[in-house]
């Protein structure tokens, strides 16, 4: 009976988070253009209308060139951080940890108006790149965590036996360590990116409407009514997401990376 009930219980929280993406998946596929559900007709055209409207497209790739860029930029700041937190055990040390953790636990509008107000003052304010530069700083947290996690999964004794054997820091580094904490590497970046594809705020108040990405274009498609592109924009987001912590799954120690010890660790 308990069981039953379990399920059912776990059943309906299942429904109740999946029925708003549900709702927007129908209104995607609206013949007509209109936000109505269920669908009138069916239609992909508004999944067309991502590549094919201009102003779309244009939005399409500047959020992609930004989450490359900002995830890549995140993780090439987050790994020689983790780096020397792990070689360094001492209690100044964690400063910089918490350095690296707090841009993400502060409230995204905390974050955008400390930017905004940083690169107004330097003149830079509406650049490209500072969105990168903001996206990487507001994002560095999640490289740092699961870089942390792979360094701390590493046998000290094979870093140690290395340099015994005569190479050095760069040597042990590039052959021991990067091949043990690759795949945590490559998810440090994955999570980057996928919440840099989605983010709004930051970027908004970093380069205001010099540069719209899919999230900015959706805020400024609504001045002018609802159009059911918005919600293709919406379940691409859900799928690429979905696709890319699926291959951390599938590859990778989700769990591990989602901060739960493994079971022969407790």
């Amino acid at each position: 009976m308990n069981t039953v009930l379990t399920r059912l219980y776990f059943g309906l929280i299942g429904i109740f988070l999946a029925a708003p993406i549900v709702v927007v998946a129908g209104v995607s596929v609206n013949e007509k253009q209109s936000l109505t559900f269920p669908p009138e007709g069916f239609s992909l055209a508004w999944y067309g209308a991502i590549f094919t409207d201009t102003g779309w497209r244009s939005a399409f790739f500047a959020s992609v060139g930004l989450a490359l860029a900002s995830a890549a930029l995140a993780v090439a700041i987050a790994l020689p951080l983790a780096w020397f937190l792990w070689r360094r055990i001492a209690p100044w040390a964690n400063i910089f940890q918490v350095l690296g953790i707090a841009p993400f636990t502060l409230p995204p509008v905390i974050t955008a108006l400390g930017l905004l107000t940083f690169w107004a003052t330097t003149g830079f304010y509406g650049q490209p790149w500072t969105a990168v530069i903001g996206h990487a700083i507001f994002f560095v947290t999640l490289p740092l965590v699961t870089l942390s996690l792979g360094f701390s999964a590493i046998d000290r004794s094979l870093v140690e036996a290395a340099a015994t054997m005569g190479a050095d820091d760069r040597t042990v580094f590039r052959t021991v360590v990067l091949p043990l904490i690759r795949p945590y590497l490559v998810s440090g970046y994955a999570f980057a990116f996928v919440l840099s594809l989605n983010e709004y705020i930051v970027a908004y108040m970093t380069v205001g409407f010099t540069m719209e990405t899919l999230p900015i274009k959706i805020f400024n498609a609504l001045r002018y009514g609802y159009t059911p592109t918005m919600a293709s924009v919406t379940i691409l987001f859900v799928v690429v997401a979905a696709l890319i912590f699926g291959l951390v799954a599938r590859f990778g120690d989700l769990p591990k990376l989602l901060g739960a010890m493994a079971a022969d660790d407790r």
